[in-house]
Parts: C-alpha cells; sequence; structure tokens
C-alpha cells in the first residue's frame, strides 16, 4: 500500500526556525524610512514593532531558536501532514507523484498562526496590550485573533471591504476569539476617511487596510502592529512549514522535482519553498511562485522601491509592485490581492532562482473542484492557484511520460468559502 499520510511525532517537530537572508544569491536592498528615504534602523520600527521582532526582521543568523511557550501552543495542530494526492494522481493517469503539505489543520483553518502566536507571543513580552492588523480573506485576522486571545490580549482587525461582505463566518470566528472587526476602508482612520472621500463606494484593498491599521498602532501607546505577510521575521516564522515537509519526505525517501505555492505577500509560499532554496540554486527543484492574473504582481509588475501600504506610512521595500495605490478587482482570493511582494520572495523571482505564474479565477475553481471530489478536502480559493499549477505540472508529465515528484502547499480549507463555490457552481464567477 502506498503511504498516504506521512506524519511527524511531535518530538521530531522543528525547533529553530530557517532564516533565508543569509542564503541569498546578494545581500538584500535595505528598507528606506518613509520621510527620509534614508536606510531603515532599528530605532525606527520601534513604534509599531516589539524589539525582539525587529531584531529577527534584520537577524543575520541561519537559525533562531522557537521559544518553549511558542512550541508548546504550535503542538496544537503541529507537525501537519503532508499528504499522498493519490486518488488526484489516479484522475489525471498521471505517472507524477503529488503530495500537498496541508496547513488546514490549525484552529482558524490555514497556516497563519504559525507566525500569528509568534507576534503575539513577543508583543506580550514586551507589555503590549492590543494588536491592530489589517485581513482581505480573514484568514490573517482570524489567526491573530486566535494568538492574542492565548495571551489575554486584544486584536483589532481592519478587514477589506469586500471580505467583510463576502466571508460574513470569518468575520464571526474573529469575534469568537475576541476580536473587534472593521470594514476597510472605515471612518475611524485618517488614512481611510481620505480613501472614502474620494471613492464612498471602495471595495478596498490590503494596502488601505494596512494604513488603517498602522495608523491605528502608532497613535495609541499601548498598541502595536501586526502583519501576516511580506516581512522577514513573517517569512522567517512560516518555515516551520517546509522544514517539517522536508523531513516528511525523507520518511519515504523522495526528493521533490518541482514545490509550488500561491502567493499574496508570500508568507505561505516562502514557509513552504525557502527551505528548499539552496537546492533550487544548486539544480534540480523548479520552485514556482503561483499569483491571479487579477492581482499579477510578480509577472507584470516592476521591480522597484514602493511603500507596503495605500497612504505612504509604512517603510518603502524593494520588491515587485503593481503600485501601492493599486486597487485589485473583487475576486474570491481575497489573501492574494496584495500590490506587492515580500522582498525577499522578490529578488528570489528577479535572480530566476523562484519561478512566477499568473492565472485567472475560473481555472482556479475547476482545479478546486477536481481536488474536492478527488481528495475530499474544499480548498481555499487562494490554496486553488497552487492547485492549478500542480495539476498542470502533472498532466505535463503525463505528455512526457515522466516520473516526477509534485510537491504543492495546501494553506487553507475553504469551509469559509462556499459562497465563492457557489458562484463557481452557478455561473456566477467572472475573470479579470
Amino acid at each position: 500500500m502506498t503511504e498516504r499520510k506521512i506524519l511527524l511525532d511531535e518530538n521530531e517537530m522543528p525547533d529553530k526556525w530557517y532564516n533565508i537572508l543569509p542564503d541569498l544569491p546578494e545581500p538584500l536592498p535595505p528598507p528606506l524610512h518613509p520621510a527620509t528615504k534614508e536606510p531603515l534602523k532599528a530605532e525606527d520600527l520601534k513604534p509599531i514593532f516589539p524589539m525582539e521582532l525587529i531584531k529577527q526582521e534584520m537577524s543575520g543568523e541561519k537559525f533562531i531558536r522557537i521559544p518553549r511557550e511558542i512550541m508548546d501552543i504550535y503542538r496544537l495542530w503541529r507537525p501537519t501532514p503532508l499528504i499522498r494526492a493519490e486518488r488526484l494522481e489516479k484522475y489525471l493517469k498521471t505517472p507524477a507523484k503529488i503530495y500537498y503539505k496541508y496547513e488546514g489543520v490549525s484552529p482558524p483553518g490555514s497556516h497563519k498562526p504559525n507566525t500569528a502566536v509568534a507576534q503575539a507571543y513577543y508583543n506580550m513580552k514586551e507589555g503590549v496590550e492590543r494588536l491592530t492588523t489589517e485581513t482581505g480573506a480573514g484568514q490573517w485576522g482570524s489567526a491573530l485573533c486566535f494568538a492574542t486571545s492565548l495571551f489575554d490580549m486584544k486584536c483589532t482587525v481592519y478587514m477589506v471591504k469586500v471580505s467583510y461582505t463576502q466571508k460574513p463566518y470569518r468575520r464571526i470566528m474573529m469575534e469568537t476569539w475576541g476580536g473587534e472587526v472593521i470594514p476597510s476602508p472605515s471612518n475611524r482612520t485618517e488614512s481611510g476617511r481620505r480613501i472614502l472621500e474620494n471613492d464612498p463606494d471602495s471595495p478596498g484593498s490590503l494596502g488601505i487596510a494596512i494604513s488603517e491599521a498602522v495608523e491605528d498602532a502608532v497613535k495609541n501607546e499601548d498598541t502595536k502592529y501586526s502583519l501576516g505577510s511580506v516581512l522577514n521575521h513573517v517569512l522567517l516564522h512560516q518555515t516551520i512549514i517546509g522544514l517539517e515537509t522536508k523531513k516528511q519526505l525523507e520518511k519515504v525517501d523522495e526528493k521533490p522535482d518541482v514545490i509550488i505555492g500561491c502567493v499574496g505577500g508570500g508568507s505561505n509560499f516562502s514557509g513552504l519553498a525557502y527551505p528548499f532554496v539552496k537546492d533550487s540554486m544548486n539544480g534540480g527543484i523548479r520552485i514556482i511562485a503561483v499569483e491571479p492574473s487579477a492581482c499579477p504582481t510578480l509577472t507584470k509588475g516592476e521591480y522597484t522601491y514602493d511603500y507596503g501600504d495605500t497612504v505612504g506610512l509604512t517603510p518603502l521595500i524593494k520588491m515587485y509592485t503593481l503600485g501601492h495605490d493599486f486597487v485589485p478587482p473583487p475576486i474570491h482570493a481575497g489573501g492574494l490581492r496584495y500590490h506587492g511582494d515580500a522582498p525577499t520572495l522578490s529578488l528570489l523571482v528577479a535572480k530566476r532562482v523562484i519561478e512566477a505564474v499568473a492565472v485567472k479565477q475560473i481555472p482556479t475553481f475547476e482545479a478546486g473542484m477536481i481536488f474536492a471530489r478527488t481528495e475530499g478536502i474544499v480548498p481555499a480559493p487562494e490554496s486553488n492557484h497552487a492547485i492549478r499549477v500542480a495539476i498542470d505540472e502533472a498532466l505535463r508529465a503525463k505528455e512526457n511520460g515522466e516520473e516526477r515528484v509534485i510537491v504543492f502547499g495546501l494553506s487553507g480549507h475553504g469551509y469559509f468559502d462556499l459562497s465563492a463555490y457557489d458562484s463557481y457552481i452557478n455561473g456566477k464567477l467572472n475573470d479579470t
């Protein structure tokens, strides 16, 4: 029998995060202060981040130990399974082996708690009482509300307005964990009011929600800002995904030919892919980042310095960007509607260590339906992008008669996204 679920014992869980910075092909361009345009210093970030996270953001250490308190919480759902998609393989009639790393087993249903728990912990240790953040589809907001509830902290979430309307159950989940959820743009901040003056019907964007969350944090002494993607310390925390995956593949004596993940800002993708980057640079492994055609930052954006938010409150970082004032169409993969990408990921794409492709909305839901009807899990709309390309790679292997090992990240389940599937089933989805 084929071993379908490859599991690790709790005592096999990695106890260190992997830092990609020392292994980049060249040094990362420094972030710039939004006012002076000079390279950012650690003290410039103190108004919004705790000192320990600032140290991690700038660290040159290759591995950073995970505190025992965080490990204890991780054990609520980690290690997560690596699953052989044998039924999908048979449906596709492909000689390829397909594996997926399933992060939907966490309490909020996605990969996001890997960093949410860490960020809440470090803020709590420095006496922070409240965190503010943005969220698109609601997975990050859910994760942070879950994490702050464990440390008896408050959490305010600015949720992109179109997702706030599309995904009411995510809002309810956040409120269940004690979070305050505000549709963005809102009248609560100067940033939100400025957007609404120009466009009262704005659907919102992650860039706008970030502006509101940062402004809220800076104006309140007991509050810091927390984000779910893009910055180095966030991606660092997510590498536990790829580190586990490496151990699991070794258990069944497999070496991947292709690693695939969906990309919005880069946290899920980088968490899976970064522990394999050195292997990719040495040849033999392709790593593919998949984004929506409606928000094609890596494939059609410019690699340049830009703000991480719409209003311009955040540092300027060098990344692939569509422009900080870009408002993506309201596709259902809300977590992928961001104008930029992580600086480390952008550098690796620019150096052609990582490939990038963009796919349209309807083909991703076609792939999600195939996956649901073969493997049984209804995937998050974001994850459908990775599934689409994994299926395409498996079919290419079939055409070429190649036995290949394909690994993709299933970043979360889609059980709060059934309205999106309802739109697809009833022919109401559009490709933008």
